[in-house]
């Protein structure tokens, strides 16, 4: 089994169409020392990851500035408010230096922020100062979160 980079879930090269079967799936989805399993009561299964498990397709906010919640959701529904637990994550594509941002979303696995919902961020990102010089990042759950570096 395998999930691409866009969230989609493969067995043997083709694609899962049944959402339900790969919500399932998504649900016995662990990391173990940096690789991906399928883990159930009976069984344990490998299952290759191209980049993050889940994709963030969502953003909801409620509140403005530091009282600020935000929330995402993902391609298998899984709600994750942004907070201290579940945290933003931005790394940067060595060729090209787009940003490449993740949400912690349970027990070490990630969704890569689609790129509207990136810009839906920046839209709503503030600048505060994180260890001496000024970032763009958004608040929740009274945390800031910084959004990468700003090209100059």
């Amino acid at each position: 089994m395998r999930i691409a980079s866009d969230g989609t879930w493969f067995y043997r090269g083709s694609p899962i169409g049944r959402k339900p079967l790969v919500k399932l799936f998504s649900t016995v989805l662990r990391r173990e020392n940096g690789a991906f399993w399928l883990v159930t009561p009976v069984e344990r299964g490998r299952i290759l990851v191209d980049d993050a498990p889940f994709v963030a397709v969502e953003v909801e906010a409620a509140g403005t500035g530091r009282d600020s919640r935000l929330t995402f959701r993902t391609n298998v529904d899984d709600i994750v408010t942004l907070d201290a637990t579940h945290p933003i994550r931005v790394d940067h594509d060595p060729a090209s230096g787009e940003p490449r941002p993740y949400v912690t979303v349970r027990d070490g696995l990630e969704a890569r922020i689609l790129r509207p919902v990136y810009y839906h961020l920046v839209e709503m990102g503030e600048f505060a100062e994180v260890d001496g010089a000024e970032q763009l990042g958004v608040w929740s759950c009274g945390r800031f979160f910084p959004l990468g570096r700003i090209a100059a």
